[in-house]
C-alpha cells in the first residue's frame, strides 16, 4: 500500500533536515488580540473617518421615523389616536420607541458614538497636522521634471548670481503665500552633488478648514444636545381680549427638557387684543383662499415693562424674555351659556372651535359637569357662513368669514367621566354612556342656533343659549438658549467646509545652479497633493511673477 502524499512530503521534510542537521520546523500559532488588543481595535474602527461618516448617515437614516410617525413630544394625544387606531402594528412601533425617536435609546447610542467618534477622529489629525506645520517642506526631488508641472529659465548673462538667485526666488515663493526652507547646496546621499534648493509648501489652511469643520460639527451636536436639555416647548390658545402670563399652570401642553427648571421661565405676559384675516376675494380659482393672518397683541416684559402694541403673523415670530412665540393657528370660539334643568348656569363661556377645512366648518364641543340633575354635554359643527343645503340637509358652510354663523349641535346627558380623575381631550365627547337629547336621529331633532338664539333641552333637562362669536389663536412657545450656539457653529461649519473644498495643498521646489555655459540656471517643479486642475495656472503664475524679476534668455522646453 503506497502512503498518501502529505505523508510522502513529511518523509522526505524528515529526511532532509536529519541529512542536514536541521531541526524540525515547529508550526507558529498566529498572536491573540487579547482584551486590550481588542479595545485597541475596537478604538481605532470607532475612530476612523469613514465610521464617522457611516454613522452621520446612519443618524440621519434614523431620524427619518420622526417625520413618518407622531411624536410623543410633540402631540401624545396624536400618538394615542394613532395606537388606537392600529391595535397590531402601534404597540409594536411603541416598544421600538418610533413615536420618540429623539428620546429614544437607539438614536441616543448613534449620536453618542458619532460624538466620540468625531473627537476621537479629530485630536490625532490635529497633532499630525501641527507636526506637519512644524516640520521643513519634504527634500527636494533630484529629478524636477518629472513632477506634473515643470519648468526652467535660463538668465542673461547681467542676471543675478545663484546665491542672490536663490535669495530672490524664496521671496518670490513667499509673496504666492508658501512656507519657503531654503537648502544650501552640498551632497546627497550617494555622495552625488546636490545644487542650492528651495522647498516649499502652501495649503495648509484646506486641512486647518477641514479640522474645523469637524470641530464645528461637535460643536453643533453639543448644542443640539445641551438645548433639547434645557429648552422648553410648549402651546396655549389665547381667546380675544384674554392674556397669557408665562407660567407652568397657563400652558395647555408643556414640554421641558430633561434638566429644566421653572427658572428658565422668564416673566412675559400677552394679550390678543385683534385678530385678522385676509382671505382672496378676486381671483377666480382660489377665491376665499387665506392670504394673511395678523393677531395684534399688547406684550410685556417682566414685571416692571412697559406694555407695547405689536403684531404677531405666521413665520413673523415675537421674541418674549429670550423665548420666541409663533402664531400656528387660528380659528372661531362662539360663546354659549348653558344652564341646567335647576335654571342654574352649568357653563358659560367661549368655546374652542377646531377648523376642519377652508371654510373653517369646525368642530365643537361643550362639556357642563357641573349641570343638575344630569352632567351635560354637546357636540356638533360651528359654520362661520352658512348655507341651507337642497333636499332639506343639513346646511354647510360656504365662506370662512362670519356672515352667517350657526351652531349645529348634539346634546346628550349622563356621567360624562370627568370626576373619575382621569384626563380628558377638550376636544372629544364619548357618547356611547350617555342618553341622547338632540340629534337628527330623534324625535326632539339637533340644535340649530344663531347669535342670540336659545334652545330648551327635552325632558326639562335645560337650555343652551349662543350668545356671540370670538376669534382665537394657537401660538407655540420655544426657549432654546443653545440655538445661538447652534448657528454659531454651523456657519463656522460652512466656512471650514469652504477652506477644504476650494484650497489645495501643494508643493514648490527650486534649484539654482550655474549651467556649462556659466549662466544663472533656475529650474522648479510644482506638485499637488490630490487633484487640482489649477495646477498649472499656479505654474504660469510663478513663471510669470519670476520673469518679471529676471532677465531670462531663453527659457527650457517644457516637456
Amino acid at each position: 500500500m503506497t502512503q498518501p502524499s502529505a505523508h510522502r512530503d513529511n518523509a522526505r521534510e524528515d529526511a532532509l533536515h536529519a541529512a542536514t542537521g536541521e531541526s524540525p520546523r515547529q508550526e507558529v500559532s498566529p498572536p491573540t488580540l487579547g482584551f486590550t488588543g481588542m479595545l485597541r481595535w475596537a478604538w481605532t474602527q470607532l475612530t476612523s473617518m469613514r465610521t464617522a461618516l457611516l454613522l452621520l448617515l446612519l443618524l440621519a437614516v434614523a431620524a427619518v421615523p420622526g417625520s413618518l410617525f407622531p411624536q410623543r413630544v410633540q402631540d401624545a394625544f396624536a400618538v394615542q389616536t394613532w395606537i388606537d387606531d392600529n391595535p397590531t402594528l402601534g404597540p409594536v412601533l411603541d416598544a421600538l420607541q418610533l413615536f420618540d425617536v429623539y428620546s429614544s435609546v437607539w438614536f441616543s447610542a448613534i449620536y453618542l458614538l458619532l460624538f466620540i467618534s468625531l473627537i476621537g477622529c479629530i485630536i490625532p489629525r490635529a497633532r499630525k497636522h501641527l507636526r506637519q506645520m512644524r516640520s521643513a517642506p519634504p527634500r527636494t526631488p533630484a529629478r524636477l521634471e518629472r513632477l506634473p508641472e515643470y519648468g526652467a529659465l535660463e538668465l542673461d548673462d547681467d542676471g543675478p548670481a545663484p546665491e542672490q538667485a536663490l535669495e530672490e526666488a524664496a521671496e518670490e515663493l513667499k509673496r504666492r503665500r508658501y512656507r519657503v526652507d531654503v537648502r544650501a547646496a552640498g551632497e546627497d546621499s550617494r555622495g552625488r552633488p546636490r545644487p542650492a534648493s528651495i522647498g516649499a509648501e502652501k495649503g495648509y489652511l484646506k486641512e486647518i478648514g477641514n479640522l474645523v469643520f469637524h470641530v464645528a460639527l461637535v460643536g453643533v451636536l453639543i448644542c443640539v444636545a445641551l438645548g433639547s436639555m434645557i429648552s422648553y416647548r410648549g402651546q396655549k390658545v389665547i381667546i380675544e381680549d384674554e392674556g397669557f402670563v408665562n407660567a407652568l399652570v397657563a400652558y395647555d401642553n408643556f414640554y421641558p427638557g430633561a434638566w429644566f427648571d421653572e427658572s428658565h421661565l422668564h416673566p412675559f405676559s400677552l394679550r390678543l387684543d385683534e385678530f385678522e384675516r385676509v382671505f382672496d376675494r378676486d381671483s377666480t380659482t382660489h377665491y376665499g383662499q387665506a392670504l394673511d393672518f395678523t393677531a395684534t397683541v399688547t406684550t410685556q416684559e417682566g414685571t416692571d415693562g412697559e406694555p407695547e402694541t405689536e403684531e404677531l403673523k405666521v413665520n413673523h415670530p415675537l421674541t418674549l424674555g429670550g423665548a420666541r412665540v409663533f402664531l400656528v393657528g387660528n380659528g372661531y370660539a362662539p360663546v354659549v351659556t348653558v344652564r341646567d334643568g335647576e335654571g342654574e348656569v352649568a357653563f358659560s363661556g367661549p368655546v374652542i372651535s377646531r377648523p376642519d377645512d377652508q371654510v373653517y366648518t369646525s368642530m365643537s364641543v361643550i362639556k357642563a359637569p357641573d349641570a343638575q340633575p344630569e352632567q351635560l354635554g354637546f357636540v356638533g359643527l360651528f359654520l362661520p357662513t352658512a348655507h341651507e343645503a337642497e333636499e332639506g340637509g343639513p346646511a354647510i358652510s360656504v365662506d370662512p368669514e362670519l356672515h352667517n354663523p350657526q351652531l349645529q349641535l348634539n346634546s346628550y346627558a349622563g356621567d360624562l367621566g370627568l370626576d373619575e380623575g382621569i384626563p380628558q381631550n377638550v376636544y372629544v365627547l364619548d357618547t356611547d354612556n350617555l342618553q341622547t337629547l338632540n340629534s337628527r336621529e330623534v324625535d326632539a331633532g339637533g340644535i340649530v342656533l344663531e347669535p342670540g338664539e336659545t334652545q330648551e333641552l327635552p325632558e326639562e333637562m335645560g337650555s343652551i343659549t349662543f350668545e356671540e362669536v370670538q376669534d382665537y389663536v394657537a401660538i407655540d412657545i420655544h426657549y432654546n438658549p443653545a440655538q445661538g450656539g447652534v448657528l454659531v457653529f454651523a456657519l463656522t461649519a460652512l466656512g471650514g467646509l469652504i477652506l477644504s473644498l476650494f484650497l489645495r495643498r501643494r508643493r514648490a521646489w527650486v534649484t539654482v545652479e550655474t549651467n556649462e555655459a556659466g549662466r544663472t540656471l533656475v529650474r522648479y517643479g510644482l506638485l499637488s497633493r490630490g487633484e487640482d486642475f489649477r495646477l498649472r495656472d499656479e505654474n504660469i503664475a510663478l513663471r510669470t511673477q519670476l520673469e518679471k524679476r529676471w532677465p531670462v534668455r531663453a527659457p527650457e522646453e517644457e516637456d
